[in-house]
């Protein structure tokens, strides 16, 4: 097992005991969060849903779906991105995150940040844009549909990184029309992924841009 998996463990085990705030009461499992703990791309999405709190994992339900097929839009596998929430239990009756709850949550959400180290954060969803751009980022979060697809370089705990924000796949289940938008963002995406970092795994740096890398 490497030092990588060892702190997720921790994390895992962290989020499970939690009880900083309400939500755990009424969960059936928490969510932490699963994919490649080498990621160059993470996807924070809101807080789980009926089938992920059945299950323990997310996006498993219809948005996960949808999901794995903007995925192949931008040339990923599910496998190779990590992929949690700002909240790691579900909401009663899939209501959305309160900023206090996803407030409690940011110190898991921090480690897996900090344990992953994405190059690439996508955000799906409101709350989950407005967490990472605005609460960690210090930028400006004027809403999804105003930010959208728009993309920004940001501090994201200790390191710059790529941050776009998207809607979130359960947005476009009940509103078609915004699956074009999404699908969309998902081919930007495509062109923020540079071929060398997807074959390689390995970050580049202002040498492999002159050419003599």
């Amino acid at each position: 097992m490497s030092e990588k998996e060892r702190e997720w463990g921790k994390i895992v085990l962290s989020i499970k005991n939690c009880t900083a705030c309400p939500l755990h009461k009424t969960r059936t499992h928490p969510v932490p969060g699963e994919g490649s703990l080498n990621a160059k791309v993470m996807f924070i999405g809101e807080a789980p849903g009926r089938r992920e709190d059945e299950t323990g994992r997310p996006f498993v339900g219809a948005a996960g779906k949808l999901l794995h097929e903007l995925l192949s839009l931008a040339g990923l596998r599910r496998e190779e991105v990590f992929i949690t929430n700002v909240v790691k239990c579900r909401p009663p009756n899939n209501r959305d995150p309160t900023e206090e709850e996803v407030e409690a949550c940011s110190k898991h959400t921090k480690k897996i940040i900090k344990l992953v180290d994405p190059e690439i954060i996508v955000t799906l969803g409101n709350h989950s844009g407005r967490y990472i751009v605005e609460v960690v980022g210090g930028g400006e979060w004027r809403g999804v549909t105003r930010s959208r697809g728009r993309p920004l370089e940001l501090r994201i705990f200790g390191a710059v990184r790529k941050v776009l924000p998207t809607y979130h796949p359960a947005a476009a289940l009940y509103n078609p029309r915004l699956r074009a938008k999404l699908e969309e963002d998902f081919r930007m995406l495509k062109k923020l992924i540079t071929p060398q970092e997807k074959l390689s795994g390995k970050r580049r740096n202002l040498l492999d841009f002159l050419g003599k890398g």
